[in-house]
């Protein structure tokens, strides 16, 4: 994708409300995004609807309409509550799946045990499948994301308890 392609995907999502867009063609993947997922936008003052211009002449002294004050996107909602244990993370940004392929059994399951170091599943990023092991033993508690949805940095996937 060359730079004018990228320069009016950047004016389109400025023109718009969108807080992510993201364009695929063919092998390349370009993702734009005003606020990061889960990061934490900057308070804002109330809107301004009209300033007072104190003028010499009565007349003039009325409010200047002012067009209102464009607010940054709210903070990502923390969602559901974890279930109690230890919260495996996403080490990167990814596409997350069960299994090493789609006819092989999921690495874990709810309910069952795993030993540190053990396989929970893979996020493919730019071709590459990285392996998600378990960085502490216990009972997988809960599997919090859906075989084949995107992943991003430090999302919760796992409960270990």
């Amino acid at each position: 994708m060359d730079l004018r392609k990228i320069k009016k995907l950047i004016d389109l999502l400025e023109a718009s409300n969108l807080a992510e867009l993201e364009i695929k063609e063919g092998e390349e993947v370009v993702r734009l995004s005003r606020v990061p997922k889960g990061g934490v936008a900057a308070p804002t003052a109330a809107p301004v609807t009209h300033v007072h211009v104190p003028t010499a002449r009565a007349e003039d002294a009325a409010p200047a309409p002012v067009a209102p004050v464009a607010h940054a996107a709210p903070a990502a909602h923390p969602g559901p509550a974890l279930p109690a244990g230890h919260v495996v993370r996403s080490p990167m940004v990814g596409t997350f799946y069960v299994a090493a392929s789609p006819e092989a059994a999921p690495f874990v399951k709810v309910g069952q045990s795993v030993k540190l170091g053990q396989t929970l599943g893979v996020i493919e990023a730019m071709k590459m499948f990285n392996q998600i092991e378990a960085d502490k033993s216990g009972t997988v508690v809960a599997i919090l994301v859906e075989n084949g949805q995107p992943v991003e940095f430090d999302e919760p996937m796992f409960v270990i308890g």
